[in-house]
């Protein structure tokens, strides 16, 4: 019995429910058709278009993720003030320009959701990420001044330092050989 409840199985299950519920509120008729091929369409996207497996190292740490969230949220809202403001503020537009940011992250999925949040921020867009040296190139709307790319700078190691926390945990990775560079 306990193969048939693994977490392969039990993922399997949860994507369906997923889709199926996506389908469902999508459509926006919780009718027994809708349902029936809101699951179809689920059924396919599983089992015909299968994603590859990404190896998950690390645990999940709730109380971090919840301050990543915040911190991420509080970012957007700062970032998508600055960028209204220089909608409509009588200047011209900032002086954008493209950063390198090295990273000290580990896993292949937290480098994922590190660029994913950084994308979410308003007035940054990753360009480009190199896995190899863990470095990624970030387009900023504003480095006019030696404050706006500190201010940048800090921000990404925040985020940074909260996601290392909530998925790779320090400790953990000195455990497996690997200590992380220090987060400025």
């Amino acid at each position: 019995m306990s193969r048939l409840v693994n977490r392969d199985n039990v993922l399997r299950v949860s994507v369906l429910g997923w889709l199926t519920a996506v389908w469902v509120a999508l459509w926006g008729d919780l009718s027994a058709a809708n349902v029936l091929a809101g699951f179809a369409v689920a059924l396919i996207v599983v089992f015909a278009l299968p994603l590859p497996k990404v190896p998950v190292a690390g645990r999940f740490h709730p109380l971090s993720f919840l301050q990543l969230i915040a911190t991420s949220a509080y970012y957007a809202l700062e970032s998508s003030l600055q960028v209204a403001w220089f909608a409509i503020r009588p200047a011209g537009p900032p002086v954008s320009g493209v950063l390198r940011v090295h990273l000290s992250i580990q896993s292949d999925l937290v480098l994922v959701m590190a660029t994913d949040i950084f994308n979410l921020i308003p007035g940054t867009m990753v360009l480009e990420v190199d896995r190899a040296r863990c470095v990624i190139y970030v387009h900023v709307l504003d480095v006019g001044s030696e404050k706006s790319v500190v201010k940048f700078y800090s921000t990404t190691r925040r985020l940074e330092h909260l996601l290392i926390n909530a998925f790779e945990r320090p400790r953990e990775r000195r455990r497996l050989g690997r200590e992380p560079e220090a987060l400025s």
